[in-house]
């Protein structure tokens, strides 16, 4: 995220310079986070708007048109994420598209790239900073008309801005973790499985993810309670766990692969955060993880993060880059619309993991594709609203609750209408 705002406060004649805590990516070998990030309209809008989106989209993105759900037998299901537009979500490598982001950056005159500095103080009212170079062990002096905090999940700008009155942050650990697996491919550079679908093997307390990967592999992940993880502290349990929940997986991983991966690495945690306001004054602002950090369910972390650059962007130009109106506003527009998608991707955990084998979850999802493909202007699918346009987080969430209301209210009349014609006529025969 702190990439691309350098791409756009660049492309408009700004000054930029980038303080990086990590050394710099294209010169490492590591894997780096893990997960995959998952590329969709909004933040699709941000790339096209600095000219990367075809970059990281047509050449380097794998489409995913929906999910491929597996049962404990190797059946398979596919929900199409949109089977009404064809719409499909992009499968990126979180390595390469911070290479591009990091390049596109680079390539503008006025941005300055300082890599292993870790920030130690400052005074964001007056635009002053201190650093550390984590290199030379020396306190650098850094001063800037506005500072802006990318700079994740556990953001300093984040916790120096909460010793200030009036900004509230709430943190949530959940009681799950997650274990990142590799899925290789098959002779010949082939995938494994379906190499267009998010793949899911949900197990009602726990599940798998795959996402497709360019050279043909899957990143897995194991996402799961961490009583469960306390239990899998063994090469014999690890093999009895996954024959018993994922035995088409443990095929196409191989037996000493995964115990080789499973073991390499604790559980990593995840977090959500909720915190308003997003700015002080007209010097410093937070965005992306540092401003609202959520679970990966929803694949919006990365897309809201890049969401706010580029609406940043457009308060830019709305305003004349007249910050004093900008960062005010930026919080009015975007704060509970953060914790909105905050609260999306909780939820959607419980319908990844569980909801999506019910049959009322499926009969839903049928009546949102009826719904959408006959009125598609006046029923819009929550996950649509998410996924593929711009609607806010919060209208999304009050359209949906509509729906229901609508739907529950048709579900009564319909009832009472069959009661009506099959009870009525009964009952005066019986007079």
């Amino acid at each position: 995220v702190g990439a691309l705002a350098a791409c756009f406060f660049a492309k408009r004649g700004h000054q930029v310079v980038i303080y990086e805590y990590r050394s710099d990516i294209r010169m490492e070998k590591s894997r780096g986070q893990s997960i995959n990030l998952a590329l969709s309209y909004r933040g699709r809008e941000a790339l096209k708007a600095i000219g990367l989106e075809n970059i990281l989209v047509k050449c380097h993105g794998t489409c995913m048109r929906g999910r491929m759900l597996h049962d404990k037998d190797g059946n398979l299901k596919e929900v199409l994420y949109d089977s009404v537009k064809g719409n499909c979500i992009y499968s990126v490598n979180r390595r390469y598209l911070n290479v591009v982001l990091l390049d596109a950056a680079e390539k503008y005159p006025q941005v300055q790239l300082n890599f292993n500095r870790k920030l130690v103080e400052a005074d964001l009212e007056k635009g002053k900073i201190k650093f550390l170079n984590t290199n030379t062990g020396a306190i650098e002096d850094a001063e800037a008309d506005l500072i802006i905090g990318a700079d994740g999940a556990h953001s300093t700008v984040r916790k120096i801005m909460a010793r200030r009155p009036l900004f509230n942050c709430a943190q949530t650990y959940i009681e799950h973790g997650y274990v990142e697996l590799s899925v290789p491919c098959k002779e010949h550079n082939e995938f494994a499985m379906n190499g267009n679908n998010l793949h899911i093997w949900p197990r009602g307390e726990f599940m798998m993810t795959s996402l497709p990967n360019e050279d043909c592999t899957f990143t897995g992940n194991l996402f799961a309670p961490f009583c469960v993880f306390e239990k899998l502290k063994t090469r014999e349990a690890l093999l009895s766990f996954y024959t018993e929940h994922f035995p088409d997986l443990l095929l196409l991983i191989g037996e000493e692969k995964l115990v080789e991966q499973f073991f390499e690495k604790e559980p990593q945690t995840l977090i959500s955060i909720k915190c308003k306001p997003y700015h002080v004054g007209k010097t410093a602002v937070i965005v992306g993880d540092a401003a609202h950090a959520m679970v990966p369910f929803y694949a919006q972390g990365m897309n809201t993060g890049f969401e706010d650059i580029l609406m940043l962007d457009e308060l830019m130009e709305r305003y004349d880059s007249n910050f004093e109106k900008i960062l005010p506003k930026f919080s009015e527009l975007r704060c509970d619309n953060g914790h909105a998608i905050c609260d999306l991707a909780m939820y959607n955990y419980t319908e990844m993991r569980d909801l999506v084998t019910k049959k009322s979850f499926l009969f839903r999802k049928f009546l949102d594709k009826v719904l959408f493909t006959l009125v598609p202007n006046f029923w819009i699918p929550l996950y649509f609203a998410v996924q593929f346009t711009r609607m806010s987080f919060r209208e999304c969430i009050a359209h949906k609750e509509w729906q229901d209301k609508v739907l529950r209210m048709s579900l009564f009349y319909l009832a009472f209408l069959i009661f009506a014609v099959l009870v009525v006529p009964f009952l005066r025969n019986e007079m």
